[in-house]
């Protein structure tokens, strides 16, 4: 569940450092920490959610959000128990005032989706951001195909997407 989220992070902060892997292999065995006002889980559902002031920190990376859901398949022939492995995750969503931060970088936006099977990381809503140094780029919609190191960012209705890139930072290696 936790190595997930942690992709997720990894993979939204990629974007400005294209050299940059989707997972820091040295941080995916760690321990992750997990808190939260409140967590839930709805085993018939197959899913939990951490909700309020929610901070998911793994090494030098951390997540902030209001609500924090991970969806998960069950062990096969088994209802109520979940299954163990990070193919047991379906889903990683987090939402509200999210804020992943990872050494130099940061991502903002009102709502971050991890898909492990596709291996595709979505952050949206307005004014989605990633910076790193004074680097940022900003959309409504911004897609990291993991698998496919290939990155998408897709304008609002109000606002075009915008990038800005100064030149002394972009060879500068996190």
């Amino acid at each position: 569940m936790v190595y997930l989220t942690v992709l997720m992070m990894y993979s939204a902060l990629s974007l400005v450092n294209p050299e940059a892997y989707a997972l820091d292999k040295g941080n995916d065995s760690g321990n992750i920490q997990i808190k939260s006002d409140s967590l839930v889980a709805y085993n018939e559902a197959a899913y939990a959610e951490f909700t309020g002031n929610v901070t998911a920190v793994q090494g030098t990376t951390q997540i902030t959000a209001d609500k924090l859901k991970i969806y998960y398949s069950k062990a096969p022939g088994d209802k109520g128990k979940q299954d163990t492995g990070e193919e047991s995750i379906k889903k990683v969503v987090a939402t509200g005032k999210v804020v992943i931060r990872s050494e130099n970088r940061t991502a903002y936006t009102s709502m971050a989706e991890y898909t492990p099977a596709s291996k595709v990381v979505v952050l949206s809503g307005p004014d989605s951001k990633v910076t790193s140094g004074n680097n940022y780029v900003t959309g409504d919609k911004i897609t990291f195909y993991v698998n496919e190191d290939r990155v998408t960012v897709e304008r609002g209705k109000e606002k075009q997407v915008e990038a800005v890139f100064y030149s002394g930072e972009i060879e500068k290696k996190p």
